[in-house]
């Protein structure tokens, strides 16, 4: 039996962070949530009003310089892929207010339910929006 402190136990549960991953390409669904486009340049052939986004974080995105970088080299090479996080997760963390601003945009949506972060990049698995989502995670 539990010996009577006088403190009461708060027990604070976190909600698991629900953050997909999705070319603007691909169809809007339900499950999407709150969607965010996460790209610096806006892709091609994709109407603004057609898009159902949340919002563009522009500032979120890699640096011109880190994305020409990484596209200019073998991005599906590993190394590449790994010096463009580093490059990346160090630009994330850089203090930037326009990178704050639409940092407290993304957490709150994330806080409120499902959200989806939008690339245009061909490759599927190595793209700023995954790279996005893991250092959010690992905050």
């Amino acid at each position: 039996m539990p010996v009577d402190t006088g403190w009461p136990i708060v027990l604070q549960m976190t909600r698991a962070l629900t953050i997909a991953v999705k070319r603007i390409y691909d169809a809007p669904e339900a499950g999407d949530g709150a969607r965010f486009l996460v790209d610096r340049l806006w892709p091609r052939g994709i109407a603004k009003d057609k898009a159902e986004l949340a919002a563009w974080l522009k500032p979120l995105a890699p640096s011109d310089a880190l994305r020409k970088r990484f596209h200019g080299e073998t991005a599906d090479s590993d190394e590449a892929w790994d010096a463009f996080r580093l490059d990346y997760f160090a630009e994330l963390d850089a203090e930037s207010e326009d990178r704050a601003a639409a940092l407290f945009v993304l957490e709150a949506a994330i806080q409120a339910g499902p959200v989806t972060l939008l690339y245009a990049a061909k490759n599927m698995a190595r793209n700023n929006a995954v790279a996005l989502r893991e250092w959010l995670e690992r905050r």
